[in-house]
């Protein structure tokens, strides 16, 4: 990838209107997917109500749930903040809590914009709507139902979203509850967008007050997040070939790829049955801990260099 693009790739990462944006017009794209190919009301009494209200929630919580999965961040605070199995090593200052709160309230705002979405289009939509509603409308002024007992109501009403042949006058009450349902619908779409709305413009507005940063440093730290993770992936990723390569030099007597063998170890029987044997990370009192399966035999004859690191020669 040349470098303009990759500069391009990278700025629409960062910015967070494009990435919502992004998210809201996939969300829209998949429930008309998903409404147009599986949902189909089975107009029948019992089974409309939880057929419409699983359609329409259900998917909610399920993107609700990826919103936070999917974001790295979110196990980051978990396990340097919320998790309280591993031993208390340092103290965490009120300074770090409310920076991890400020992080926290906006990965809740980035995962809720898909499981929001999706409850807006749908209510504007109306079809999973119109099919849970469908055995609760009231047709008590309609005179055609006054001598239909309890029962055959419920039959009927169950089959209006099929739009099954019927006589005229049944087929002009069911366009009018067809059209109290697209009614009721909409009006709850726009409401939630509205009170949505008007919840993100509160939440940031608190979040910029109650922020311990001014905006210049909320830039800075920002930026200096992403750039201190990218930077310590690119680190880790290195120093971990760089020590796994050392030590199986110590196991094998050689590193793989090497032209010039000159010498070669033949591992001893307890020398697989340590290695075969994993270590925790850093969970002990020692000072530095084992990384690997080729953690605990393979250091004993270098002790030196848990001290002073490993002197890599060329």
């Amino acid at each position: 990838m040349c470098p303009t693009l990759n500069n391009i790739v990278s700025s629409l990462q960062r910015n967070g209107i494009f990435i919502n944006s992004l998210i809201a017009a996939l969300t829209i794209g998949g429930q008309q997917l998903f409404s147009s190919s599986t949902f189909s009301c089975p107009c029948q009494v019992g089974k409309n109500f939880y057929y419409g209200s699983a359609f329409l929630v259900i998917p909610a919580l399920i993107l609700l749930v990826a919103g936070f999965a999917l974001r790295s961040q979110i196990w980051t605070i978990t396990g340097e903040y919320c998790c309280s199995c591993a031993p208390p090593y340092r103290r965490i200052s009120p300074l770090e809590c409310k920076l991890a709160c400020l992080r926290f309230f906006s990965i809740t705002g980035r995962a809720v914009i898909a499981p929001l979405t999706w409850l807006a289009v749908t209510l504007l939509t109306g079809t999973y709507y119109e099919c849970a509603a469908s055995e609760f409308a009231s047709v008590d002024h309609y005179p055609m139902f006054d001598n239909v007992s309890a029962s055959k109501r419920e039959e009927i009403l169950a089959g209006f979203p099929c739009c099954r042949s019927a006589p005229s006058d049944v087929i002009l009450v069911r366009d009018e509850i067809a059209l109290l349902h697209r009614y009721q619908s909409q009006m709850l779409g726009w409401i939630l967008i509205t009170l949505a709305t008007i919840a993100a413009l509160v939440s940031c507005c608190v979040a910029k007050c109650c922020s311990p940063l001014t905006s210049l440093q909320h830039c800075y730290w920002t930026s200096h997040l992403q750039n201190e993770r990218e930077l310590f992936e690119q680190a880790a990723e290195q120093h971990s070939r760089l020590l796994i390569m050392h030590r199986i030099k110590k196991l094998f007597g050689f590193i793989p790829g090497s032209e010039d063998i000159k010498h070669i170890r033949i591992p001893s029987c307890q020398d697989w049955k340590d290695i075969s044997v994993p270590t925790l990370l850093c969970m002990g009192d020692d000072l530095q801990g084992h990384y690997s399966f080729l953690g605990n035999r393979v250091d004993e004859d270098n002790e030196e260099d848990r001290s002073r690191g490993i002197e890599l020669k060329p």
